[in-house]
């Protein structure tokens, strides 16, 4: 695990030194050509790299504190410390955007004529390409290492080359035609500037607040533990994101009820250790289900039960049956989709079932629908 983390880092930083100097070049570059030339669409896309410096500078400033031991005040790590950088980000870029506009607004209300020369547009048309190779290469090295502010910045430098490309035309009409559309091109560039920088707070906010987890780790967790023998179900995972490839997990697996506790440990803690070299999620906690085995009485209950469950519109899932007919008592959970009355289901089902079964005792415990 230590070994990863170690080289995701590496891989993050570099990307980010990389796009520094790259964004670096193109600032200064484009800064000359848009004060000489007399172009605020240029000079703003110029101020669009720089926003990109900084972000890059904060990704490799909160790469190197998620990296950070485990403390006693932080026993989790620092993993969340990127999404806090990715919010950092996303703010500057905003703050960008929204002075950008401003200062476009300020050139519609009073023009200023450009002076474009061939050389200023053949190094925009070189800027163009320079940030198409480059969102290209960051975009795939944050998918890689699993970044989201890497992935955002390389969607970011994508973006750039098309506003860029924008500049480029503007500047080509102007010549051709006379018609300045300088500041009219400075006032889009603005708005899709505050554009990403509020879907990269959104999606900030969304990892810090907490989500669903991607299909494809959740499956693998679950195909892993189904895969030990005596296993009969795998449910409820639930899973703690503490920053990219760190993840906390407890799972219910369904096993006989005439299973010792010495098997059930042993199976526990083989789960445990094949889930995290597969997958490098820690589970903290093997939750047990027991299944009736020798009892044909529960076994039908659960046929029935199952069948009336199921029949109402919106429950998902059945799962964790248990019935104790000596004690005269029933017990399984149950996952309703959030789209519907959640409470209200609840109820409705549990009355059915107990009005089924009006000797036994009902639990019936909802679940959430938190993973695939």
């Amino acid at each position: 695990m230590e070994k990863t983390s170690v080289i995701r880092e590496k891989a993050i930083i570099r990307t980010s030194i990389i796009g520094i100097s790259a964004n670096v070049m193109l600032v200064i570059f484009k800064s000359v050509i848009g004060i000489a030339v007399n172009s605020i669409a240029v000079i703003l896309d110029a101020v669009n790299n720089l926003t990109d410096v900084f972000s890059s500078v904060v990704t490799i400033a909160g790469t190197k504190l998620a990296g950070k031991e485990p403390t006693k005040k932080h026993p989790y790590g620092y993993g969340r410390v990127e999404y806090m950088s990715q919010l950092i980000v996303a703010a500057i870029i905003l703050y960008a955007g929204i002075s950008s506009a401003v200062e476009s607004v300020k050139k519609i209300i009073s023009p200023e004529k450009a002076d474009y020369s061939t050389v200023s547009l053949i190094i925009i048309s070189a800027a163009v390409v320079v940030k198409l190779l480059l969102g290209f290469y960051v975009r795939k090295k944050g998918k890689e290492v699993k970044s989201g502010t890497l992935e955002a910045s390389g969607s970011d430098a994508l973006f750039d080359a098309v506003i860029s490309f924008s500049v480029l035309v503007s500047a080509v009409i102007y010549m051709v035609s006379g018609i300045s559309l300088e500041a009219w091109v400075g006032a889009a560039i603005s708005v899709f500037i505050v554009k990403s920088g509020l879907g990269m707070i959104g999606e900030a906010v969304d990892e810090m607040l907490g989500h669903r987890e991607e299909g494809e780790l959740t499956r693998s967790v679950k195909s892993v533990v189904s895969e030990e023998e005596g296993v009969h179900g795998v449910y409820d995972l639930l899973l703690h994101d503490y920053g990219p490839d760190r993840h906390l997990a407890s799972v219910h697996i369904e096993v006989d009820d005439n299973l010792t506790a010495k098997q059930i440990d042993a199976m526990s803690r083989n789960i445990q250790k094949k889930v995290y070299e597969e997958t490098s999620v820690i589970l903290t906690a093997v939750g047990i289900y027991s299944r009736n085995t020798e009892d044909e009485q529960a076994d039908q209950m659960k046929q029935e039960i199952r069948k009336l469950v199921m029949s109402h519109d919106g429950v998902i899932q059945f799962h964790g049956f248990f019935a104790d007919t000596e004690n005269k008592s029933v017990s399984f959970d149950i996952i309703i989709d959030f789209a519907q009355d959640r409470k209200k289901l609840y109820e409705h089902i549990y009355d059915d079932v107990s009005n089924k079964y009006p000797d036994f005792t009902i639990r019936i415990t909802l679940d959430e629908d938190i993973a695939d």
